[in-house]
This record gives structure tokens, sequence and C-alpha cells, in this order.
């Protein structure tokens, strides 16, 4: 380490007694136990519940990712509405609810609304009072059902499809002068209204 010009010599303290301060995770083997015995006493105060809550199936963000399908935060009022939950209800059987969601696609809400439906299908409900069950509750053969705990797959992302040869239509498509049209009849469609209704005044004129 050299020295220039009239600045502060150093001093460096290396002779703390380090080992003091070092820490070590000889427990650690003894706390993956505790924390394993934990979650099996947990499982079963809870019950025959699912071990994970229901999230919808969406899609990533950004045009990088939106090929796949992750889970959500939760599902919209109005997909458990096409379903026929309820709002509260969903919260006490395992589907999460986000209310600040919006379905965006038709694709995208029935995809959800079938998932909820088959989660409902497979959905057994056990009454506090078998002897007074409550509306939603489950009865009958459907308590002695054979149970399973796993929660409902993800989609896959999409259908794939056998090769096929191209058609002359679409063949003769083309995509970018389509797009530009749409876009230029939604631009101006006000105008053309205005010009329209004014042309018809024009000739109601004339013929007065």
């Amino acid at each position: 380490m050299g020295f220039a010009h009239n600045n502060v010599l150093h001093s460096n303290h290396f002779r703390k007694d380090w080992q003091r301060r070092v820490r070590t995770w000889f427990d650690q083997p003894g706390r993956k136990l505790r924390r394993r015995n934990a979650r099996k006493v947990k499982a079963a105060a809870l019950g025959v519940r699912p071990l994970t809550l229901l999230r919808p199936a969406v899609r990533a963000q950004t045009v990088r990712y939106n090929r796949k399908v992750r889970e959500g935060r939760g599902f919209t009022l109005a997909e458990l509405k096409e379903v026929g939950i309820n709002r509260k209800e969903a919260l006490g059987v395992g589907i999460v609810v986000d209310h600040r969601r919006r379905n965006l696609s038709e694709e995208g809400k029935k995809l959800n609304v079938e998932r909820l439906k088959a989660y409902k299908a497979k959905l057994i409900v056990f009454p506090r009072n078998a002897k007074k069950p409550k509306k939603g509750d489950s009865t009958g053969a459907d308590l002695e059902a054979e149970i399973t705990r796993t929660h409902l797959p993800l989609p896959a992302p999409y259908v794939h499809e056998a090769p096929r040869k191209i058609t002359d239509n679409e063949r003769s498509f083309e995509a970018f002068k389509t797009l530009r049209v749409a876009r230029a009849d939604a631009r101006y469609e006000g105008v053309r209204k205005i010009r329209a209704a004014k042309k018809e005044e024009e000739e109601a004129n004339k013929k007065k």
C-alpha cells in the first residue's frame, strides 16, 4: 500500500476478534425436521381442504411472454357470476377473487369459466353439522367419494394442429392491407357519417 502527497495515513484495524462473530448453522438439520413436523400438524388440522387455492389461468405480460400461461391473482366477478358462485362463497371454498381484474377477451373468460366449472364439479363441501346440511353442502354419496387434495393443472397454452396445405384464400389474403383498411374505417367513421348526412340533406333540398 503506497502513500503519496499530503494525505491522511491509513489506520486499518485487521486484528478484530472475528472468531467470536462467526455465525454457524449447526442446527439446520434439526430445524428442517421441526418445520416438516409442523407442516404435517398443520395439514392434519386443516382436514381435507386443497393444498393450494384455485387461481385463474392468465397470459403473461408483454409480447415476449404472452404465449405462456400462468396463474393469476384471482378470478374476476364476471367469471364467478357466469358459474353462479357468490363472491363471499368463493372465499370459503378455496377460490381467490380479484375485484380489480377485468376480462379483456372472450377466450380468456371462457377458459377461466371452464376452470371454475371443473373445480366446482370436483368440489366436496363437508357440512359442519351432518344432520343439518346448509345450502351448498355436499350430501349423500358425494361425502363417501374418493378425496384428492391436488389442485387443477393449468391448461395448455395453445392447441397443436396437424400440418396441412395452405388454401388459396389464405395465400391471397393480405394481412397488412386488411389492418390498414380497418384502421382507416374506424378513424374516419364519424367524418363519413357527417358527410353522408350532409349529402342526404342537400338532395332533399334539391327535390323541394
